[in-house]
């Protein structure tokens, strides 16, 4: 989990969720959790024993008809194997959906790690063909932070839509790709996350990229089309939304929950006579958790999907949340209306409300 996480953080997610949920139009609730284990400078031994001692108490109060986990921050492939495994051992319950993420060999679903950064994609290019009346992504400049799990997928994919991915970003520093990044950088740097696990300081002279240490896409002034974030929360301040705004962005898309502050949204809302393009994180982000949940279908049938069918799901999914979407004023709007909406309803016809 990342440690600026508590309490509070935590609330806010799960009541996010609920929402974002409700959008995908999947049977699912909504929650979130974690612990104060930070992974970075751990051994593989170490990530391991904790999370087999983690999943030693969470197991009985999990389970595919109960509350099913997924990664997130922190959580990837590896952490969800170690506490899958643990899952096994201790309930001999075998093939069941108890958690999402998994890996192929054991019960996974084809573009399960791929689905938030894709999905965002998808999502961001019918925005820009329906609000901006441009035919694809191919061209424009687009600042992706973070370089985690969502980063990289949605990295991936603007690249081959033909976009120009001009940062990718972690805690310490960003590197900038004035004339974007190329394939090979984008290999680099997932390697530097994924297999070496050490910071983007560690490819200055690497990729075609320079890295400006201490910095963020938000916090240099530099032209974007569209912005991205795929961090963590609250990364877009207000003073980050102003410079995108003064420097023409043409939408905000959030891949992370609630990157942008009150105050940045308000700049945005307000900026262009509320014209830029902007979508919140419950409906743009949704396609990890759809496919989450597309994943425990596979695993109730005890069958495994082909990645098309997956992808041709997910695409369909984005395409169903953003017409959601356009039922209000803003695209922003109309995801708080729908999601709401939904949730509101099946509480009263379940009888929790009246």
């Amino acid at each position: 989990m990342h440690p600026t996480v508590d309490e509070g953080v935590l609330k806010f997610l799960g009541f996010e969720q609920i929402f974002k949920n409700a959008l995908t139009g999947l049977p699912l609730g909504g929650g979130k959790g974690g612990s104060d284990f930070n992974p970075k400078g751990k051994s593989e031994g170490e990530v391991r024993r904790f999370c087999e001692a983690f999943m030693s108490e969470l197991y009985r109060h999990i389970g595919a008809a109960t509350d099913v986990p997924a990664g997130d921050i922190g959580t990837g492939g590896r952490e969800i194997g170690y506490m899958y495994g643990q899952y096994k051992r201790l309930t001999n319950l075998h093939g069941e959906g108890g958690l999402t993420g998994k890996g192929l060999l054991w019960g996974g679903s084809p573009l399960r790690p791929e689905a938030t950064g894709y999905g965002l994609v998808y999502m961001t290019e019918i925005a820009v063909q329906k609000q901006l009346g441009r035919p694809n992504l191919a061209g424009l400049r687009v600042a992706v932070s973070g370089s985690g799990n969502v980063a990289q997928f949605a990295a991936h994919k603007l690249l081959e839509m033909g976009a120009h991915v001009t940062t990718m970003s972690d805690s310490n520093g960003v590197l900038y790709f004035e004339k974007g990044m190329s394939h090979d950088d984008w290999k680099t740097i997932v390697h530097c996350k994924n297999v070496d696990r050490t910071r983007l300081s560690s490819l200055e002279g690497k990729v075609t990229g320079t890295y400006l240490d201490g910095q963020s896409p938000w916090s240099i002034d530099v032209k974007y089309d569209l912005a991205l974030p795929c961090a963590t929360q609250n990364e877009i301040t207000k003073e980050g939304a102003e410079r995108l705004v003064s420097n023409g962005v043409l939408g905000v898309m959030e891949g992370a929950n609630l990157p942008t502050t009150l105050e940045a949204q308000e700049v945005l809302r307000s900026s262009n006579g509320g014209s830029l393009l902007y979508i919140p994180g419950k409906a743009s982000n949704a396609g990890g958790v759809g496919v989450s949940g597309l994943e425990m279908s596979q695993n109730a049938q005890r069958l495994t999907w082909k990645p098309e069918e997956v992808d041709g799901k997910l695409r369909d999914m984005m395409a169903d949340i953003y017409g959601q979407c356009e039922t209000g004023r803003t695209l922003e709007e109309g995801a708080n209306r729908a999601g709401f909406l939904k949730v509101a309803r099946a509480m009263k016809e379940l009888g929790y409300v009246w």
